[in-house]
């Protein structure tokens, strides 16, 4: 639905969004043995009590495809700098195993936690949600570790010359 602010300033909204500098996370996960994970953008606690993240992962990812199967999605921080970044948000896992090269171990339900970030969960999957061209992932947080002396994070702005591995 459009509204006449809309008509009148048509880039309005993504000038908008342009201005937002907000936390990337990579999300991994694991259906049957095959794993994947991709650096994404859109993600946030959406419910305190109780405690919920909601994650969106594009359709045209690899992970996607298994997070749709999964039962568990991690969700990670990373660190400003980090080859992760690069290596989640701009290979693909149709063509890639990312997790040949990131050190790794398994966390409930087999779903990869990276090694060298400064935060992660891991959330049951309670719902999925079709929300355009992303799938919302409604997370119910089990488990997490974090670092408080690492606890920077990649920003979106960070990023941004990150060739992405599939069109959004």
């Amino acid at each position: 639905m459009s509204s006449a602010a809309d008509s009148a300033n048509p880039g309005g909204f993504q000038a908008f969004v342009d201005a937002l500098d907000y936390p990337v996370h990579i999300v991994t996960t694991a259906v049957d043995g095959e794993r994947a994970g991709c650096l994404v953008g859109f993600a946030g606690q959406c419910s305190i009590h109780p405690a919920r993240f909601v994650v969106w992962i594009s359709k045209a990812n690899h992970t996607h495809r298994v997070a749709a199967r999964a039962r568990f999605v991690a969700v990670h921080l990373v660190p400003p700098g980090h080859g992760l970044a690069e290596l989640f948000g701009s290979a693909t896992g149709d063509e890639v195993d990312k997790f040949a090269t990131a050190a790794w171990i398994p966390g409930p339900g087999g779903v990869p936690l990276l090694s060298g970030v400064p935060a992660w969960f891991v959330g049951q999957v309670l719902d999925r949600a079709d929300w355009g061209d992303h799938t919302g992932f409604l997370l119910d947080p089990i488990t997490a570790r974090n670092d408080p002396a690492h606890a920077t994070a990649l920003t979106y702005r960070d990023v941004r010359g990150v060739e992405p591995g599939h069109p959004a």
